[in-house]
């Protein structure tokens, strides 16, 4: 009974009823949508606007708020960084040095193709090309730097001066030899990269190039090959300067050692036999010390210096003394029957000398070997060192840099080879060493030899030629230094100094020898002392006029 009943006052307010959804203007939408032109309906309406491009002129490569810079010095570091590692795999043996092998060839060419590839591409733009100019400059810093600090202790330890130059007995480099070569090389590579593109030539106050860079490649290069180079000269110097002396005699019991048998082939000079095993090891040394085009100046110096003190020295031999004719009693001996009572001294492969005497004319003993004539022997020691000395590498040609060098060494070729047919032609009309034999062709007339003198010494200088014509035209003990009236080595290191100074004292010497000769009366009795006159005047003459069209055409240059 006191039940409460349920009220309104006592329920949960809840939610009123719903009201009649009222339809939602959706029709009037569509018939709006459907209504817009067909342009309105793209994907930009349901996308934020983006704010469209600055139309204008492109942007230079350099405003990439540098990234472009920065990637550029990273990667050139990097490859610095790998140009100097060291290599994998295992080592050759005798190049090792501290656990260290020598760099690679070829590494410096690839990192100078990376670097030839950059500068190409911003070549077009003034800005971009300076701005790489400068990214360059701190790797190759870095680069050079540690070149100079691993070459140093390489250069200043004693291996790399010893040996001075290779041996029959070492003929491959050591090893510090060749870690030294191995970072010129890298330098040298990279220097015939620069060329390509001219880089590091001219000079800029504003310090934007690579000068610095290129002149501290140029040194690494000379400081390694040149003190190699210069070893292996000053070995070859003495060989070349005793070519001067007589060579020695060959006997009816050989020369030097040799047998009878081999003394009747060519017999050269000691120092032409001993150059024979010495050409091929220093060939295959310089190949490898000169592997770029910036070594190749040393090479050029090197073998024209070879090449001059060989013709000094084989145009200033004197004559060898005439030998005395063969006693009788040496003939006796030779066609004399082998007493069987007696023990025969010659070796068992040696026939008997009497198997010979019913060969020989009965009337003319045999010919005992010659002693060597100073024609024949001169001429093939020269052909000799000639043969010799082309073994050697020569600058290359096909490269603009080594161009001029490659043609001065020719030049030289060319004296050595004309100082050959001077000799070979002299050598018929020389005084014999020795009696003519009985039915033995008398030496030739020098009135034919005066005819071809002007070409034969076309490419001589006037103190290489005159020494040798002196003995051949007016026989008798008149050197050029005395006609001159100077000492010997006075006159040496005047005018035989090289090339250059031959050519300068030339016209000097021969005008002084000629007026010596002319006031001289014993020379014009000589048969051939009025052709010796005669060829000089006009070597003179050439000369001066060859002198004058070099000066004048100096002067154009000037002028212009």
């Amino acid at each position: 009974m006191y039940t409460l009943r349920p009220t309104s006052f006592f329920r949960p307010s809840s939610r009123p009823t719903s009201p009649v959804p009222v339809p939602r203007q959706e029709i009037p939408v569509a018939a709006e949508r459907a209504a817009r032109p067909l342009s309105k309906l793209s994907l930009s309406n349901f996308r934020r606007p983006s704010p469209s491009p600055v139309t204008g002129p492109a942007p230079s490569t350099v405003v990439q708020d540098g990234s472009f810079m920065e990637v550029l010095g990273l990667k050139l570091s990097e490859a610095v960084s790998k140009a100097l590692a060291q290599p994998a795999g295992p080592a050759p043996p005798g190049e090792l040095l501290a656990g260290r092998r020598p760099i690679p060839v070829g590494r410096g060419r690839t990192l100078g193709a990376l670097i030839v590839s950059e500068v190409k591409a911003s070549r077009e733009n003034p800005h971009l090309y300076r701005a790489v100019i400068r990214t360059l400059q701190r790797p190759l810093s870095v680069l050079l730097s540690n070149i100079s600090t691993n070459l140093i202790p390489l250069l200043s330890s004693p291996a790399f001066h010893t040996p001075a130059a290779p041996t029959p007995q070492e003929p491959q480099p050591n090893a510090t030899q060749l870690h030294a070569v191995a970072l010129a090389t890298f330098a040298g590579e990279l220097l015939e990269s620069f060329d390509e593109i001219g880089l590091g030539v001219d000079a800029d106050t504003r310090g934007e190039n690579l000068k610095g860079i290129r002149e501290g490649l140029v040194s690494i290069v000379k400081r390694v090959v040149e003190p190699l180079i210069n070893g292996m000269k000053n070995e070859l110097m003495p060989l070349l300067e005793s070519l001067e002396t007589v060579p020695p005699a060959v006997t009816a019991n050989g020369v030097a050692g040799k047998t009878l048998a081999t003394a009747k082939s060519h017999v050269h000079h000691p120092a032409i036999t001993t150059l024979q095993s010495l050409a091929p090891i220093y060939s295959r040394a310089l190949t490898r010390y000169v592997a770029s085009a910036y070594a190749e100046s040393a090479l050029a110096s090197f073998v024209i210096s070879l090449v001059w003190r060989g013709l000094v020295a084989l145009s200033h031999r004197p004559t060898p003394p005439p030998s005395p004719p063969a006693s009788p009693s040496m003939h006796t001996l030779s066609l004399k029957p082998k007493d069987p009572k007696k023990p025969s001294t010659t070796p068992p492969a040696t026939p008997p000398a009497s198997r010979f005497t019913l060969k020989l004319p009965p009337s003319r003993p045999p010919t005992p070997p010659s002693p060597g004539l100073r024609g024949p022997t001169v001429a093939s020691d020269a052909r000799a060192l000639y043969n010799l000395l082309d073994q050697l590498p020569k600058p290359s040609q096909d490269k603009e840099q080594t161009r001029l060098a490659r043609e001065v060494v020719d030049e030289a070729f060319e004296g050595l080879s004309a100082l050959i047919a001077l000799l070979e032609s002299i050598q018929p009309h020389v005084v014999p060493a020795r009696p003519a034999a009985p039915g033995g062709s008398p030496k030739a007339p020098l009135a034919e030899l005066e005819a071809d003198l002007e070409l034969l010494t076309a490419d001589l200088p006037i103190v290489i030629a005159l020494p040798i014509l002196l003995r051949a035209f007016v026989p008798g003990e008149r050197a050029v230094h005395g006609l001159l009236g100077l000492g010997e080595a006075e006159y040496r290191q005047g005018c035989l100094g090289g090339f250059g100074r031959a050519e300068e004292c030339g016209i000097a010497v021969g005008q002084r020898v000629l007026d010596v000769l002319r006031a001289d009366p014993g020379v014009r009795v000589q048969e051939g002392g009025e052709g010796l006159l005669r060829w000089l005047e006009r070597e003179l003459e050439a000369a001066r006029a060859e002198r004058g069209e070099a000066e004048a055409d100096g002067q154009g240059v000037a002028m212009h």
